[in-house]
């Protein structure tokens, strides 16, 4: 999840406007379990190629209202930006596949693993790819989260593979979105524009073949296809523009509230089992992200 500090001398209106924003996109995305089971009969490959194309109309026009058509402009003239793009557009269609097959599969707590786990994962990759050092609070969380791991892995007796794919692909998303030269809103319509191409011969396939859900026989269907494009922007844009506007500290805290939210309705709504093994697991890695945030605030107050 790529996040943009702002100093602490930000005017409180947009601070509390910061917050407005992301506390929507966290709230939509904790929620969204609920649009995705509601397609779970539909392939991921189908809905996902909606989400692609429907996003499209929903970012362009925000940007055209915004006015920030310009750096979409340069960004197509940039062959370095197109491959950045490129990478960052195949690695978030990783995570939403894996995400959308996850939770009409029914691993919808799986599901909110990973992304509890994704936190401390952006640690890792900070000192194994920037050479960042480590503090001992930060090694603790880390080692934390790698028990938990290894408790699935030993329940399961294979390794939690959606948990550390959706960890895994939103980690090395954001960790290469920070390098794109654009804007949050510019970044998102043109990683979509680039996986157009594919979702369009993905669906006229589907159209051809009869075994497509987009104007079939349910209309139902066509509503809920047509609305993945809402469910998909609509968050990354209210996250990207409300994180400009907050602390680090803010983001780091609030980004547990979506995990929080898709595991209470795993546990109490889809009813999937919680085993022991688990609760150990969750545990391990709720007591790793009070020892990550802890590390966190005090080295932001040090500053």
């Amino acid at each position: 999840m790529e996040i943009e500090r702002i100093t602490p001398a930000a005017p409180r209106s947009e601070s509390t406007r910061g917050f407005s924003l992301a506390l929507s996109a966290y709230l939509l995305w904790g929620i969204l379990p609920l649009y995705i089971k509601a397609v779970a009969h539909i392939s991921p490959a189908e809905v996902l190629a909606h989400r692609v194309l429907w996003s499209i109309p929903i970012a362009a026009v925000v940007l055209i209202v915004l006015g920030q058509t310009k750096d979409l402009k340069a960004a197509f003239r940039s062959p370095r930006t197109i491959l950045l793009a490129c990478m960052t557009a195949t690695l978030i269609t990783i995570n939403w596949g894996i995400y959308v097959w996850a939770i009409g599969a029914g691993h919808a707590i799986d599901a909110a693993l990973g992304y509890f786990i994704n936190p401390l994962f952006s640690i890792f990759l900070g000192a194994v790819l920037l050479k960042e050092r480590l503090l001992p609070m930060q090694i603790a969380a880390i080692s934390l989260a790698a028990v938990a791991v290894v408790i699935l892995t030993w329940d399961a007796g294979t390794m939690p593979w959606v948990a550390l794919g959706l960890t895994c692909s939103w980690g090395f998303y954001g960790f290469f979105r920070k390098t794109l030269p654009v804007g949050a809103n510019q970044g998102f319509l043109l990683e979509v524009l680039l996986l157009s191409p594919a979702a369009i011969g993905y669906m006229i396939y589907l159209g051809m073949t009869g075994s497509g859900h987009f104007l079939a026989d349910s209309s139902s269907d066509t509503i809920l296809l047509l609305v993945a494009g809402a469910v998909t922007a609509i968050p990354l844009m209210l996250y990207g523009n409300g994180a400009k506007l907050l602390q680090l500290s803010t983001i780091g805290i609030m980004q547990y509230i979506a995990p929080t939210i898709v595991f209470l309705i795993a546990v109490f709504l889809f009813n999937e089992h919680f085993s022991t093994a688990k609760l150990v697991s969750f545990c391990l890695i709720w007591t790793a992200l009070v020892i990550y945030t802890f590390a966190m605030l005090r080295q932001l107050k040090g500053r």
